[in-house]
């Protein structure tokens, strides 16, 4: 898919805890791609569980035809409990895929703890192609945490050395490898 010209599906971004503010990749791909949904939460930085979940389901209805997600951090985790919680709809919702990137892992010492119901997470394979992205100095999921996962999920792994969190404070700018891996995934 070319999403520059005529996206022929809709990006809808899930950012993690506190947002991806606007030197984030997640904000400049949204900025750049138009027709993108930025899933909002009444709380970004005390973020609950179930909350987070009605809020994706309630984005993903709103808009029309084929879905991916680009999912970064806490988003990452909220895509398996929305699954989880509407398993018999993910077709009708639509989701054609999702992108998901540095994985928490919810049992790691450095796991937000406001991050309320998102502790026992329910990893089942994913009705929907995935590709989890890894770095392997990433302070909130290591690799290792994050191969069991995609493994899972049925997800490809990809491992993009040392990138910290894969977020603003990793110097990516607009990040194109995670644009090429966006794009290479989901042709088609």
């Amino acid at each position: 898919m070319d999403f520059t010209h005529g996206p022929t599906a809709t990006l809808v971004y899930l950012a993690g805890i506190g947002n991806s503010g606007p030197g984030h990749w997640q904000a400049r791909w949204h900025a750049r791609v138009p027709g993108g949904v930025w899933v909002e939460h009444s709380s970004w930085d005390d973020p609950v569980r179930d909350v987070w979940v009605r809020d994706l389901d309630e984005a993903l209805r709103a808009v029309e035809g084929p879905k991916i997600l680009v999912a970064h951090s806490l988003g990452c985790a909220l895509v398996p409990q929305w699954v989880a919680e509407h398993a018999d709809e993910c077709e009708d919702a639509g989701v054609a895929g999702a992108l998901l990137v540095a994985l928490p892992d919810p049992g790691g010492p450095e796991f937000p703890s406001q991050a309320v119901g998102f502790d026992a997470p329910k990893y089942q394979r994913l009705p929907f192609p995935a590709v989890v992205v890894a770095s392997e100095d990433d302070p909130y999921g290591s690799l290792g945490h994050a191969t069991e996962v995609a493994g899972i999920m049925g997800a490809d792994l990809v491992n993009v050395g040392r990138k910290g969190h894969i977020n603003a404070d990793s110097g990516l700018g607009d990040w194109p490898e995670g644009w090429a891996l966006l794009t290479g995934a989901f042709t088609g």
